[in-house]
């Protein structure tokens, strides 16, 4: 998804800053990663990926606390995601979601083709590998985990709308990785440079500098085979 231009963020630099919470793991990312290619991951690619999903849904989830505390409530609704992605750029990272959640319908509008007829969702393949729609069920563990430990409560189609945002942009980050990998040379195996090459692709100011240092900081001590 190509980056929209910049404007200042609300929480600033490293105000979700989730380092130490491993609420994805590189398990979970190894298994995206296979949705996506036959191509070996490494420990640090698989943990730096599950990192950069872990600090963005930090931040999404931030910008939702904030909305529902202007309307004094504690527990997170789907509404409170719009206004979050509205006052900071820097959240739109899984449009492709937007599509399939009731959440966000209202503010997509209608989507028209070239020919003007009005564009709908696809519908969920029943295909062998899950698509990152169909696999969002992963994702809810890690959600629940991240909520807990920024103090947050949420009703259960909020859950289910921060499991999408979350697999949608994996896989996103996942193939991004994947076609640097394959950039100019040969290989069979992901590395930690391709994930981090990926990550900043997709992610662009703040949010990019925070996920990258938390990424570096999730694999310090993680071997690289």
């Amino acid at each position: 998804m190509t980056a929209p231009p910049a404007r200042p963020g609300q929480g600033g630099p490293g105000a979700a800053s989730v380092t130490g919470v491993p609420s994805f793991t590189p398990s979970l990312a190894k298994a995206v990663f296979r949705d996506v290619t036959p191509m070996h991951v490494s420990r640090q690619a698989a943990t730096a990926a599950a990192s950069v999903t872990r600090t963005v849904l930090a931040e999404i989830i931030d910008g939702a606390r904030r909305a529902a505390a202007e309307e004094a409530r504690k527990k997170l609704l789907p509404e409170d995601l719009i206004p979050a992605i509205d006052r900071n750029v820097e959240l739109e990272v899984a449009g492709t979601w937007f599509g399939y959640s009731s959440t966000f319908k209202e503010r997509r509008g209608v989507v028209r083709d070239a020919n003007g007829v009005i564009e709908t969702p696809p519908k969920r393949s029943r295909a062998r590998r899950p698509s990152a729609v169909a696999g969002s069920h992963r994702f809810e563990a890690g959600v629940r985990k991240l909520l807990r430990s920024q103090r947050a409560t949420a009703v259960p189609a909020m859950v289910r709308d921060l499991d999408g945002i979350a697999s949608v942009f994996l896989t996103d980050l996942a193939r991004d990785a994947v076609m640097v990998a394959r950039q100019g040379r040969v290989r069979r195996t992901i590395g930690l440079d391709d994930v981090l090459a990926a990550t900043g692709m997709r992610l662009f100011v703040g949010i990019r500098q925070r996920a990258l240092a938390e990424a570096h900081e999730a694999t310090r001590n993680t071997s690289a085979g």
